[in-house]
């Protein structure tokens, strides 16, 4: 056992001389660290080195079972790594923020999302050994890698953001503040954490900091590299919303591989953006779930961590410059939200900058952050470092009276809640002044009070100092500073590329529907009883060809009113997806709408035809090739016009409740209309007949069937039936673009 331990102190020893010798042959002038520590001035890279060797510290007293000693040796390694830990957190909470920082502006940063470096490379370079890394319990060993790719470093800041929303009521509009004067900055390397109570203006503040927030009534400054919004940054922007909108029965594998195909650069082979997609479910610990369904409601699949993962791999993936995340502990345990948050420090430091929104933090949460925005009603309550938050506080009277938890306190304030926290004497004279014709006393103030004197202090205290740092300009190259000034968007594929990668995501997330036994079932059954309602029935009398003539109306109606409400789900049901990665400029709306549109084809044609082999047959219809395959080519007809007018009402629309009660008005419109029911219908009201895909079904059904039969049935001549092909072809491509006009008209987000 000593042999091991002796031999690992030494490899971990030889490790960090490397580092040293490294960085002493990088700058030949540099002292040792000792004499850094005690006689250099505090650079950016002495606070490089110095977190970089407290991390390695951390890690190393971190590892259990490094002691085959005694209980007494034990409890006196705990002790002396309990110092050493603390003494460690300080130096990070000083150094390491600075040190990504530095890293980042020079451009040069570890990326989560690059090309694997070579073994040589990592074992030359590897400041301590595997064991070192902790396990995950959930996901396997998930090992980081650092690797490097350049990325480009963007400065963030906001001043005096202020955002009003106008309520419309019956007779007046009245406007009410959800921002008030928020002001800001966030730099490469940093994770800056929105909190506050629920209602405070969290997640608006990161829509608009996010460029996902178009309004008229914004007002204030959000510069990128000192530049406004453009579009951009669409792909520099990484933005992981609270709800985990993902497809349920794609695996995790296939969706980041969807996901790297459609964002990554035209530059990379499909082969290179297949293995950059292996590498982030490597990096973010997937690898045991990746051939497991993302599941939903109703589908089981991998767990709560596990997807919020998956939403960050779908953003890392591009090797964003900027990482926005809404809420990403929502609904996790206090392990896994702490790996979450974990990951998100851990990409900070590859040089990007992470912005995220925290409810109710844990206080080791709290600690990872670097600054924090603390939010109430609106306004800000304190900007600053994190690990300065209290201090603050208890500069100006307010400080817990027992343990507390840091962020559990702070919530408390941005609340108006006093209860355990002392009050400041300017608070208590507040109270005792308003009590004082009631000669109340000992009376804690109310939270608007509360609220009203933190909102003060913010503002003669730390408010005026920062709007002045903002106005000192970034020390960037003009260069860098125009990257982010571009109207020119970049798509990661071309057309055709979105078209095939949306297709073929189309037919794999929806073929679990498609096929189910439920709707095979469905309607099988419904063949079987038509079947056996009409066997054999005769096509040579007139009372049988009566007969038949309502066979083929009910397989008009059928066919006409399955795909509507099947289609009338397609968009609504989409709408997050869409949203989200129309916003992120994934594909073109055309794209993905021709992809969406015809991959439903090959799986809507399948039951049409397992349907007619069975009806067709049992009935006795006309036993020839010709009238088979003209019956079944109208069927498709009908089935393609009702989807076009399914997905025209669910785009136009979008609410499910109002795109079926009017489908229902409309699908029951047509087939009364439909020439069955009613032969003679009045003038002013004829004209709805033309328009019901049922009516035009129905005639080429009875002509394919009694093309040469007199006298016609039903009075409907036995022409060619150009006519009603054409009309249906009509009807197929005029409620598609009538969809896809609707589509294009919603405003989904900026720039969709």
């Amino acid at each position: 056992m000593e042999k091991s331990m002796n031999s690992t102190t030494l490899a971990r020893t030889q490790s960090e001389q490397l580092v040293i010798e490294t960085q002493a042959a990088a700058t030949p002038t540099s002292k040792s660290p000792t004499m850094q520590n005690e006689d250099a001035p505090i650079t950016s890279e002495n606070m490089g080195t110095l977190s970089r060797k407290s991390s390695q510290r951390m890690v190393v007293g971190a590892s259990p079972g490094r002691s085959s000693g005694g209980n007494n040796n034990n409890t006196h390694i705990r002790k002396a790594r309990s110092a050493q830990v603390k003494m460690d957190v300080e130096e990070l909470s000083n150094g390491a923020a600075l040190s990504r920082a530095s890293s980042a502006s020079l451009g040069l940063s570890f990326s989560f999302t690059g090309f694997t470096v070579p073994p040589d490379e990592i074992t030359d370079s590897k400041p301590f050994s595997d064991d070192d890394i902790p396990e995950d319990i959930e996901a396997g060993t998930c090992k980081p890698k650092f690797q490097t790719e350049p990325t480009l470093p963007i400065y963030l800041k906001f001043s005096d953001v202020t955002y009003k929303v106008i309520t419309k009521g019956m007779t007046t509009s009245e406007e009410r503040d959800i921002l008030n004067g928020i002001t800001g900055a966030v730099s490469p390397g940093e994770v800056l954490a929105l909190m506050g109570p629920s209602g405070s203006g969290k997640t608006t503040l990161l829509n608009l900091l996010g460029g996902r927030l178009i309004q008229s009534t914004v007002r204030g400054s959000v510069t990128y590299n000192d530049q406004p919004y453009s579009k951009f940054l669409k792909s520099k922007i990484g933005f992981v919303t609270q709800d985990d909108v993902l497809f349920p029965h794609l695996t995790v594998k296939e969706t980041l591989t969807y996901t790297a195909r459609l964002r990554l650069s035209k530059a990379l082979s499909r082969q290179q953006k297949e293995k950059r997609a292996i590498d982030v479910i490597y990096e973010l610990g997937l690898e045991r779930c990746q051939d497991t369904m993302i599941g939903g409601s109703f589908v089981r699949g991998v767990s709560g961590g596990e997807r919020k993962r998956v939403c960050i791999g779908n953003e890392i993936i591009i090797n964003p410059s900027l990482l926005f995340l809404d809420e990403p502990t929502s609904g996790l345990d206090s392990t896994t939200a702490l790996r979450t948050v974990q990951t998100l420090q851990n990409i900070a430091e590859a040089g990007k900058t992470v912005i995220t929104t925290i409810h109710q933090p844990s206080s080791r949460l709290f600690h990872k952050f670097d600054k924090l925005i603390l939010l109430g009603k609106g306004s800000s309550l304190y900007f600053g470092r994190a690990s300065e938050a209290m201090a603050y506080f208890s500069s100006i009277g307010c400080s817990p009276l027992i343990a507390m938890n840091p962020a559990e306190f702070l919530l408390d304030l941005a609340n108006g809640n006093i209860n355990d926290i002392s009050v400041p004497s300017e608070l208590e004279d507040k109270v005792q002044v308003g009590n004082s014709e009631t000669e109340t006393r000992h009376e804690k103030p109310p939270p608007a009070v509360v609220h009203e004197y933190l909102v003060e202090a913010y503002e003669s205290r730390v408010a005026e100092n920062e709007k002045k740092k903002l106005m000192t300009p970034l020390p960037l190259d003009d260069e860098i500073k125009l990257k982010v000034f571009s109207s020119k968007r970049e798509w990661g594929a071309s057309w055709w590329q979105q078209y095939c990668i949306l297709f073929c995501r189309g037919i794999k997330e929806r073929r679990h529907d498609y096929f189910s036994w439920l709707r095979i079932t469905q309607v099988l059954s419904t063949a079987i009883i038509l079947g056996l309602l009409w066997w054999q029935s005769d096509s040579k009398s007139t009372r049988g060809r009566q007969d038949q003539a309502g066979l083929l109306f009910f397989i008009a109606v059928f066919w006409g009113f399955f795909p509507v409400f099947t289609a009338i789900f397609t968009f609504p049901q989409e709408r997050a997806m869409l949203s989200k990665e129309r916003a992120a400029d994934m594909y073109r709306l055309s794209a993905y709408f021709l992809a969406r549109t015809t991959s439903d084809l090959p799986l809507d044609l399948i039951l049409p035809v397992l349907f007619l082999l069975v009806v067709y047959f049992m009935a006795g219809l006309r036993l020839s090739a010709g009238p088979f395959f003209l019956s079944m080519l109208t069927v498709f007809l009908c089935i393609i016009a009702a989807q076009g007018l399914g997905l025209a009402i669910g785009a136009t629309l979008m609410d499910l409740k109002r795109a079926t009660t009017l489908a229902s008005v409309t699908v029951m419109t047509f087939m009364l209309a439909g020439g069955y029911f009613v032969k003679k219908v009045p003038v002013f009201i004829s004209w709805i007949r033309y328009m019901s895909f049922n009516y035009h079904t129905y005639k080429l059904l009875l002509k394919v069937q009694y093309q040469d039969i007199t006298p016609p049935v039903n009075g409907i001549k036995t022409d060619d039936g150009l006519w009603e092909v054409g009309a249906l072809v009509a009807m197929i491509f005029g409620y598609r673009v009538l969809a896809y006009l609707s589509l294009r008209g919603m405003q989904l987000h900026r720039g969709a």
